[in-house]
Order: C-alpha cells, then sequence, then structure tokens
C-alpha cells in the first residue's frame, strides 16, 4: 500500500488514517507531519506535540530494531471522541521492550538511546504492543486535554 489511505475505522473512532513509510530514518518526519496534519484538521484535543514525540519514538524504533527489507512500517492514526490511538506496525514478530513497567535502572544519561520507550511509558494514557499477521503494531494512547487545560490561541 502507498499513500495515504482512510479506511474502514473501528466503531469508536471518529476518523483514521493508515500510511506506508519506507524502512529509513526519512519515516520519521513523514509520520510527525501525518500525525501533526490528523489531530490539526480534526481540530482533535490530544495534545499534538507528544503525538508527535511518541510517534516519532515508536517509527524510529521499528527502523532501528527491525530487520530492513521491502515491507514497509505502517502508520496507523484513530482519533476517538476520548482521545487518539497510534500505532506503528512492522514485520518482525519480536515484541518490543516492556512498555508495561519500568526497566531495571535508570537509562545511562551518557547515552544517547534507551529512553524512547521510558517517554511513551511516562507520557501516554496507556501503551502495548499485539501481534499481527505480518508481525507486531506497537502502540499508545493519549486522551483528549480538556478544553480549560489548552493553551489559548492568538
Amino acid at each position: 500500500m502507498n499513500g495515504l489511505a482512510l479506511h474502514d475505522r473501528p466503531s469508536d473512532a471518529a476518523a483514521s488514517w493508515r500510511i506506508a513509510l519506507p524502512h529509513s530514518a526519512a519515516a520519521v518526519p513523514v509520520a510527525r507531519a501525518l500525525v501533526r496534519t490528523a489531530l490539526a484538521e480534526a481540530e482533535h484535543g490530544a495534545d499534538s506535540d507528544t503525538a508527535e514525540l511518541l510517534t516519532a519514538e515508536l517509527v524510529a524504533n521499528a527502523v532501528e530494531h527491525t530487520p530492513a527489507g521491502d515491507a514497509p512500517i505502517e502508520l496507523v492514526v484513530e482519533l476517538r471522541p476520548g482521545g487518539c490511538q497510534i500505532e506503528v506496525h512492522d514485520h518482525d514478530p519480536v515484541p518490543p521492550g516492556d512498555l508495561t513497567r519500568p526497566s531495571a535502572g535508570d537509562p545511562d544519561p551518557w547515552q544517547e538511546h534507551g529512553r524512547g520507550l521510558l517517554l511513551i511509558r511516562s507520557l501516554s494514557s496507556s501503551c502495548g504492543h499485539r501481534p499481527t499477521e505480518q508481525g507486531k503494531a506497537v502502540w499508545f494512547r493519549l486522551a483528549v486535554i480538556p478544553p480549560q487545560w489548552r493553551p489559548r490561541q492568538s
């Protein structure tokens, strides 16, 4: 599948997008842009900055930790009444590190890597992974920010 496609939505999704991304670092800014655009166009109440950051982490992990090949990575964005769910699908069935509880010890502050799953666990309302027919999907959810907590637009 090439390009962006609105696909059949789960019953609780207000809007849903799926896009095939290249298995390269170029996928990260494309994924961030799609999430930013989806949240802005739908005037959705989830925090766009956090959604972009966590999406970038998932896509970067998929590029770095799965074997390169002809199979693309897929990004799925679902906007729901209570928030959004973002998934990254890849063709490696091996699950990511533990998304549900902290790993032993803190990340080394001098290393460039090792904080992605910590960010996802800390900033999302929930996260996890599931097997798919072609590999796995790693996902996170963000709740809608109540209007009174949103920054005022000038």
